[in-house]
């Protein structure tokens, strides 16, 4: 049976796999079985001493990049439904960054449940953390959108109550958002709002197609890098890993 890489492990082999190509390319060798079997696929394969020799130094340099404590989380940064603390958090730190990369201020933050993979726990952060919650190469873009792909955007949200960085709305009845209003303004529909997201979800990811009609700018910044960085700076600032609900959707 084949097993495919969790998407966690999958970032650790990219970054163990970047770390040794620093170094030149690394080829090894695998001993096939001469014959078809009915045994899983590569139950057979016998590991190559000289590639482990090769590749254990940057196994355990990884392995203690991992390790290394980026900050400390006094409770735990939870996914639910509707608001909560990762996607505010996640949210507001790529507004953050987004504007430090393009040196403009940026409208709206936008993360989905489904763009992250794991909670932050309570105490301390650790590298292998962040990559366990975006542990994807996604880089963080900004899209120039619209005022009606921006009302696009909050028909989406509202049904399952997502919030926003930087935006605040009520959910109706029929769940169509209602008093839309970004930075305390109400949405208007002839503006143009920029909006700090990833390529993943900037391309059409989690059913967000309606933003594949605008055209995104790079920051060049990994959206990994862009969490793990934010951390560092709350902690030589002296301050907790934190967020907290807000009442962004109402």
């Amino acid at each position: 049976m084949i097993r495919l890489l969790r998407p966690a492990a999958a970032g650790f082999v990219a970054l163990l796999l970047a770390t040794a190509c620093q170094r030149g390319p690394l080829t090894a060798t695998a001993h096939l079985p001469s014959t078809a079997t009915s045994q899983p696929v590569g139950s057979a394969i016998v590991p190559d001493a000289g590639a482990d020799a090769i590749i254990k130094p940057y196994h355990d340099k990884v392995l203690a990049q991992m390790q290394e404590v980026l900050g400390v989380a006094p409770v735990a940064l939870s996914k639910n439904a509707g608001e909560n603390l990762i996607v505010n958090f996640v949210a507001d730190l790529q507004r953050t960054a987004a504007a430090q990369a393009l040196h403009e201020p940026i409208a709206l933050g936008v993360m989905t449940n489904g763009g992250m993979r794991a909670p932050l726990p309570a105490g301390p952060i650790t590298l292998g953390n962040v990559f366990e919650l975006m542990p994807f190469e996604n880089e963080l873009m900004v899209l120039d959108a619209p005022g009606p792909v921006v009302q696009q955007l909050f028909d989406y949200a509202a049904p399952v109550r997502m919030a926003i960085s930087g935006a605040t709305y009520t959910v109706g009845p029929d769940k169509r958002p209602l008093d839309i209003r970004i930075g305390g303004q109400p949405l208007d529909p002839t503006k143009t709002y920029s909006i700090a997201i990833s390529d993943y979800l900037a391309g059409g990811g989690d059913n967000m197609a309606f933003l594949k009609t605008v055209v995104p700018r790079h920051t060049g910044l990994l959206l990994r890098t862009a969490i793990a960085d934010h951390i560092r700076v709350l902690t030589k600032a002296g301050k907790p890993v934190t967020a907290s609900i807000e009442g962004r959707v109402k």
